[in-house]
């Protein structure tokens, strides 16, 4: 009996310790929290390369491209190229009915035959009259003959000296006439002007060109082993940028291949987009293989400066800017406690900024409140 009572006067007082013990732990818990521990969303200090550049949208076109025109009326006859085709300078590109071209320069050659046998004719009566005239001559030195015949002689001389002039005039004139009517024939022969590519047909086989007033567009040729790009430049940054300066683009067809020139020029005159301002600055590139096409869409950036592999912070870390030009960050210590500190900072594209001094690689600066935003890095300070 002594034993029960003993076992049963430990039980309550082990009751009575855990639930003294349960209270404390309430007691603590309510009047007495633990400060919850900070949380920082961070970014390492890294070693990158860094630019800083001027972004623009560009469009692709060849570098040289003819309108390959007729200069005779007609109807084409036959076109000898297809879209796309590549052909050299000189090749025939199409040809236009030369019929019309063929008797104008035929008639232009019996028109010169007959006044070069005209002109045979002028030269024997022409030798004869100056005979004539010389013979009369002797005869009235010697008074036999009257002073009209050698007058009339010399008349006869004179004059067809002028017809012989005349038809040498005429031969000139008509020469010219035939060299025209062959470059005309000619001209019923299309050629490229250049090394390039059928870019564009605007006149089918059997259509009638008429280039009365000016030359008709058969065709485009486009030269694309070497491509011009024209970016569109705001008026906000078009002060940035000068003929020189490093340039690169993208397409959409590939983003990760970047293609380099140097900037040739900035056109003086603006376009305006939607009332928007923009200069338009050309670069070429090559383009061996004709992987760039005309029109494509370019993503260009003009380097405005740039530096490798160096300290960089994202530009979101920097906090206030101080008189002498540094910047507070808040750097993560080891124990984990973020502290204030004052950088010197170089290139700052808005994204990335270069770090002078003040930190080193591997550095944790805060970025924001995990709190607040999704880190791609954070960090618990405190148990």
């Amino acid at each position: 009996m002594a034993w029960k009572f003993k076992r049963w006067s430990w039980f309550k007082t082990a009751m009575v310790l855990l639930l003294l013990l349960v209270l404390g732990w309430g007691v603590k818990a309510i009047f007495f929290p633990s400060k919850a521990a900070p949380q920082y969303t961070t970014a390492k200090v890294l070693k990158a390369d860094i630019e800083n550049a001027v972004l623009a949208t560009g469009i692709l076109q060849a570098f040289r491209k003819v309108d390959v025109g007729a200069q005779v009326s007609g109807q084409l006859q036959k076109l000898e190229v297809e879209l796309g085709d590549r052909v050299k300078k000189g090749q025939l590109l199409a040809t236009i009915d030369p019929e019309l071209a063929q008797n104008e320069a035929l008639n232009a050659e019996a028109s010169l035959e007959g006044l070069l046998a005209q002109m045979q004719s002028t030269q024997l009566q022409l030798e004869q009259a100056k005979t004539e005239y010389a013979r009369q001559q002797t005869l009235l030195s010697r008074e036999a003959t009257s002073k009209q015949a050698l007058e009339e002689a010399g008349l006869k001389f004179r004059t067809l000296q002028s017809d012989l002039a005349q038809r040498n005039a005429d031969i000139k004139k008509a020469k010219l006439t035939l060299d025209s009517a062959k470059t005309r024939l000619g001209y019923t022969r299309i050629l490229a002007p250049i090394d390039g590519e059928v870019a564009a047909i605007t006149t089918l086989e059997g259509q009638t060109v008429i280039a009365a007033q000016q030359a008709p567009n058969l065709l485009t040729l486009a030269n694309l082993d070497t491509i011009t790009v024209k970016a569109q430049i705001s008026e906000a940054d078009v002060m940035k940028v000068r003929a020189g300066q490093t340039v690169y683009f993208t397409t959409l067809g590939q983003p990760d291949k970047r293609y380099y020139g140097k900037l040739r020029a900035i056109q003086p005159t603006p376009e305006k987009v939607n009332n928007a301002i923009f200069y338009n600055a050309l670069f070429e590139v090559p383009n061996p293989v004709h992987a760039l096409r005309q029109d494509m869409t370019a993503q260009v950036a003009i380097v405005l400066d740039h530096a490798k592999s160096v300290l960089t912070i994202p530009a979101i870390a920097l906090g206030v800017k101080a008189k002498d030009g540094r910047y507070t960050v808040r750097v993560v210590g080891a124990d984990g406690i973020a502290v204030d500190k004052q950088i010197k900072t170089g290139l700052n594209n808005n994204v990335q900024v270069q770090v002078l001094d003040g930190l080193k690689e591997g550095d944790l600066v805060v970025t924001g409140d995990a709190a607040l935003s999704k880190p791609e890095t954070s960090v618990t300070v405190g148990a």
